[in-house]
């Protein structure tokens, strides 16, 4: 049996992570792929611009749908094309993040990318937030 930390701790160590600062910086590239993997509820209260809102639960199931592809690509095709793409994950602290970055890299994703401390850490930096 292992706890929930256990299982975070165990991604992280296959999981490519960044901090805040370095994800302000990435979001210079249109072409990144940004997905906030709260709730819905967490992502209304506030988030940070260009992000989507694809809760850790469905991830996997609506990835293909993400913006950056065209609504007329067959799943496998807009996969690939946002496998070609960096990925920016983003939750409350980084624990969520982390497992779905493990879990896209499972599906064949590797320019995946954790944000260290989530949108606490954003929020804590003084980084601009939408509301």
């Amino acid at each position: 049996m292992k706890t929930a930390q256990q299982l975070v701790q165990e991604a992280k160590a296959t999981v490519q992570e960044i901090s805040v600062q370095q994800l302000h910086a990435a979001l210079t590239n249109h072409q990144a792929v940004l997905i906030d993997v709260r709730e819905p509820d967490e992502f209304a209260a506030g988030h940070i611009d260009r992000f989507v809102n694809f809760p850790r639960g469905v991830l996997e199931m609506k990835i293909h749908q993400h913006p950056h592809v065209s609504a007329h690509c067959e799943p496998m095709a807009a996969l690939e094309a946002l496998a070609a793409q960096p990925i920016y994950l983003l939750c409350r602290s980084g624990a969520r993040s982390v497992l779905a970055a493990q879990s896209l890299q499972a599906m064949g994703f590797s320019q995946v990318y954790s944000v260290i401390g989530g949108f606490q850490a954003w929020h804590e930096a003084g980084l601009p937030v939408e509301k």
